[in-house]
């Protein structure tokens, strides 16, 4: 993962527009909330087919970069292994500089 994408997920965490935690995003998901969801490689074959499943069910954008590790060092915490973007604007910048 590039150091841009993991500064900006770490700016939009300490701007409370990133929810993390497979039950949050899928919460935030149905509630129709989140506007990116970012999945780390080395998530359970079960965790990726349920993310991936729900995000085209409601048509939020997901992209599957990193390891839990990078993704928890770029929010401050421990292994996480999914994220949600709640803000559109972070949302875009971040899906420009992951694809």
């Amino acid at each position: 993962m590039k150091d841009k994408a993991l500064n900006l997920i770490g700016l939009a965490y300490r701007a409370r527009a990133v929810v993390t935690g497979e039950e949050i995003v899928l919460q935030s998901m149905r509630k129709k909330k989140l506007h990116l969801v970012i999945l780390s490689e080395d998530a359970s074959d079960n965790t990726k087919k349920k993310i991936a499943d729900k995000s085209t069910y409601y048509n939020v954008p997901l992209v599957i970069t990193g390891d839990r590790e990078t993704l928890g060092h770029a929010i401050g915490k421990n292994e996480r292994v999914v994220l949600g973007v709640e803000e559109s604007g972070f949302a875009k910048k971040l899906q420009s500089l992951l694809e």
